[in-house]
This record gives C-alpha cells, sequence and structure tokens, in this order.
C-alpha cells in the first residue's frame, strides 16, 4: 500500500493532521507557532504543507516568518518500492537567527544542487571558518533526534516497518549512523575512506593545502574530512574503490529500532 499517496487523497484537515506528527515538537515554542492553527507571530500560518491528491511525496515545512525565504525547517518524504517502507528524501533545519551563507547560489545566481552541480567557493570558505558543514546555510538546530523520533510515530502509526535515505554528504552519512541507520549500500566504502585518512593513506597525503578545504589535520574531524570529500579529494585518487569521487550511501532504519554502525571510531564533530 502506497501511504503516501492514500494519505494525500484525504481532505486538507486530514492531510494536515496527519503531517503534522512530522513537525518536531520544539519547533512550536522556539518559534511561538500555536500547535493547532499553526498562527506565529506574525499572525500569518507558519506551516505549509505541500501533498496535492495523487502525488506519492509530501513536504512540510516551518517558517519563523512566512516572508522569509528560507524556512526553519523542511521534510520531504515519498513511497517507497516496498508497501512497508517509507522514503525519507531530506531534511533541513536551520538556525533563523544565525548567519546566512550563499552557498546555494554561485557568483551568478545559479542554484549549486548543493554543491554537486557547481560551487561558490568564497562563501563555502566563509561556512567553513564559521563552523558549518558542506551544503549548510545557516547552522541547525540540533533537532536530527527528534526528526527521527517524530518518523518513528509517523512510521509506527501506518505500520512501516523501516526508512531509507540516501546520505547527500559524508557527515550526513557519520550523523545517520549515531541516530541508528545502517548501511543497505556503500558501507565498504565508507570504511574505506576512513582507512584511507589515516596518517600514511591515499586521503591524508591529499590533505596538502592546496584549497583552504584540504587542510592538514582536516582527517581528525567529521567535518574537515566532509569538506575536503566535497572539495574532491576522493577524485582520481590511487584507490579502485574511491577513486570515482562521492558516491551518497543507501541507509536505512527499522522503525523503533537502532542499529550499531559505526564507520568513524571515536569520530567528533
Amino acid at each position: 500500500m502506497a501511504w503516501i499517496r492514500r494519505i494525500n487523497q484525504l481532505s486538507t484537515v486530514e492531510k494536515e493532521g496527519i503531517y503534522r506528527m512530522l513537525i518536531p515538537p520544539e519547533l512550536y515554542g522556539r518559534l511561538k507557532i500555536h500547535p493547532l492553527s499553526f498562527l506565529g507571530l506574525s499572525g500569518s500560518r507558519s506551516a505549509q504543507f505541500y501533498c496535492p491528491a495523487g502525488d506519492p511525496m509530501a513536504v512540510i515545512e516551518v517558517s519563523k516568518d512566512p516572508t522569509e525565504p528560507d524556512p526553519v525547517f523542511s521534510i520531504q518524504i515519498s513511497d517507497s518500492t516496498d508497501s512497508q517502507s517509507l522514503e525519507w528524501d531530506f531534511v533541513i533545519v536551520n538556525d533563523p537567527d544565525s548567519p546566512r551563507f550563499n552557498t546555494d547560489v554561485d557568483e551568478q545566481g545559479r542554484d549549486t544542487m548543493f554543491g554537486r552541480a557547481t560551487r561558490n567557493i568564497s562563501e563555502e570558505h566563509r561556512a567553513m571558518e564559521a563552523g558549518l558543514h558542506p551544503g549548510q546555510i545557516r547552522k541547525g538546530l540540533r533537532l536530527s533526534r527528534s526528526v527521527v523520533q517524530c518518523l518513528d510515530v509517523f512510521a509506527k502509526t501506518f505500520y512501516i516497518k523501516e526508512v531509507f535515505l540516501e546520505a547527500l554528504f559524508y557527515h550526513n552519512a557519520l550523523q545517520y549512523e549515531r541516530l541508528g541507520f545502517t548501511y543497505l549500500a556503500g558501507f565498504h566504502r565508507m570504511k574505506r575512506i576512513h582507512e584511507a585518512f589515516q596518517p600514511g593513506g591515499v586521503l591524508h597525503r591529499r590533505l596538502d593545502g592546496s584549497t583552504p578545504f584540504r587542510n592538514r589535520g582536516f582527517h581528525e574531524t567529521i567535518r574537515g574530512r566532509s569538506w575536503a570529500i566535497h572539495d574532491g579529494i576522493l577524485d582520481g585518487a590511487e584507490d579502485d574503490i574511491l577513486a570515482d569521487g562521492w558516491i551518497s550511501p543507501r541507509m536505512y532504519r527499522m522503525t523503533g529500532e537502532h542499529h550499531s554502525e559505526c564507520t568513524f571510531p571515536g569520530a567528533r564533530f
């Protein structure tokens, strides 16, 4: 049974009543949003639901003020090919009170597609210096665990057994490991990346300071490794497993369960 498509056939009130389960409760208090009407301090609705009838996906966005271009919270889920599974397509969480870095558009104003189509090097450098990870335009709100708990509640409600996702960046994969996800594909590449960042390894040798994203010592942290990988440090590496560059791992988590995967022992962000 395609649950998202089926839910999207319901009335607007019914759909919103169901999809509100995916909004972390902390956001209501933090953003001063009424949990039933979704009205914020501006008097306008701060939550938007994009779930047209017939579609196999749903997007939920929450903003501090609906006139602001960047939502504080955005999540997309969709039907999987397996009726007992769910695709977690993406989640974005932004601290609205933190500085914004324009890593999402290049110097010509084109969408960078999270840095995969093109890049804004100067903005990425500023973001990195401010402590952000690749793909971020603002600092986050540390809500990842709460988001997974919301997904668990949603999944249990509809007897969904597992949630699938693709880790867009290296640091995402490590974060999902800590949230109880394990690998459907990409585990051996992740292990090999860790080995190659060890002193004497092919990636460790490439941390030569040739760009701001490949500084010596970046192998010691998840953030440093992720920036180096985003900068293409894997490309053409003298290693058959890594030479093709970053390939997003396919991961999953059984509803209500916590796997104990770890491809970077002792890691710190």
